[in-house]
């Protein structure tokens, strides 16, 4: 150790994935304290913004429970489980490392967990448990994960249409429900939409500027809500893809910055949000999908850099490097599976972001 100054050998383990780096811990006293020194904390999630992956939950239909896959581009492919939750859950969404998912058998209970670290939080029950009960699936129509790693907290939202009276019609009434994790306490805001929302638009939600975006359903513009004052507002999307015919637009980030992907049958456009605060779009790449023209219908993008992109299509994980135009297959599924990729398929990247 005498050859390698501290600085250096904390710089090698932040780049280590999170099983060998737990496992250091056994070797001295400095290594041990790592995982909980504030430095290397913001080190190493600072090192794993820059190697995001794909996190696909797979259904098999010879298995009772779901397996994860976690897809890296430099590491492969990794599969570890929800286990330690010790419950049957969806993921409803992902953000800096940590899942919030929600228990299949009881409605209305909520986990925010690191699958990395197999720490978890049982968010407490809310007291009137209609408020968690929206149209049209007795679930949240959207839902919301908002990890800050600098100021080591999380919010989760949950957003929906509740319904009139015992009938199962839902009036314009918008409720939302925001948990934060320093007071561990929810609150409740009600306001007025009238957005559509459709799967891929629900599960897509991007966390940039302190505040959570989705796509509504039909792609004109952006519906925002800005957690530091508790408002929703509306952002506009670039105008060659609010009036294009036949393509298909998905919401994604791209270093910190808010991102547009638009597909169409020969074409990628990726857009990013320079100026967060006019609302200007860039167009910073355009990609022929020539190489992959049998899949382009059921493709469908789930993460990206500046440097890559994931993509999903009913069975497989691409990842196309936009230096090198190559296109590469990453993770295949079998026969069994019974779900396409693409409706379990998360934004994903190693985090040791605690959420106890």
């Amino acid at each position: 150790m005498s050859f390698f100054p501290d600085e250096v050998i904390i710089e090698v383990l932040a780049r280590l994935p999170i099983k060998p780096l737990f496992k250091t811990r056994a070797v001295c006293k400095l290594w041990y304290g790592l995982p909980s020194d504030k430095y290397f904390v913001k080190l190493y999630n600072q090192v794993s913004d820059k190697n995001p992956m794909v996190l696909v939950e797979v259904h098999d239909s010879t298995e009772p429970n779901s397996s994860l896959i976690g897809v890296d581009n430099s590491r492969g492919v990794s599969k570890f489980s929800l286990d330690f939750l010790r419950d049957k859950v969806n993921i409803r969404a992902s953000c800096n490392g940590l899942l919030c998912c929600s228990s299949i058998a009881v409605k209305g209970v909520y986990y925010v967990c690191n699958p990395m670290t197999r720490e978890f939080k049982v968010l407490p029950k809310i007291k009137d448990q209609n408020l968690t009960r929206f149209y049209p699936d007795s679930e949240a129509t959207l839902v919301g994960l908002a990890c800050d790693p600098s100021r080591g907290k999380f919010d989760v939202v949950l957003a929906g249409y509740q319904c009139a009276g015992s009938s199962r019609r839902p009036d314009k009434t918008f409720a939302c429900l925001i948990f934060d994790s320093d007071s561990n306490k929810w609150r409740k805001f009600v306001s007025f939409q009238e957005e559509i929302f459709t799967h891929m638009n629900r599960n897509q939600v991007v966390y940039v500027n302190g505040a959570l975006h989705w796509l509504t359903g039909s792609g004109s513009y952006i519906l925002v809500l800005d957690l530091n004052f508790e408002v929703w507002r509306k952002v506009s999307v670039p105008d060659e893809t609010r009036y294009g015919t036949g393509n298909r637009v998905y919401l994604l980030e791209s270093d910190g910055c808010l991102s547009l992907i638009e597909i169409s049958d020969t074409w990628m456009k990726i857009w990013v949000m320079k100026d967060y605060e006019r609302e200007l779009w860039h167009m910073v790449d355009r990609v022929s999908l020539g190489c992959i023209k049998g899949l382009v219908h059921g493709i469908f993008p789930i993460a990206q850099t500046g440097e890559c992109v994931f993509l999903a299509t009913h069975k497989q994980v691409l990842v196309y490097h936009r230096t090198s135009w190559a296109w590469k297959e990453m993770y295949s599924v079998q026969n069994n599976a019974t779900l396409p990729l693409w409706f379990s398929a998360h934004a994903f990247r190693t985090s040791i972001f605690p959420c106890e």
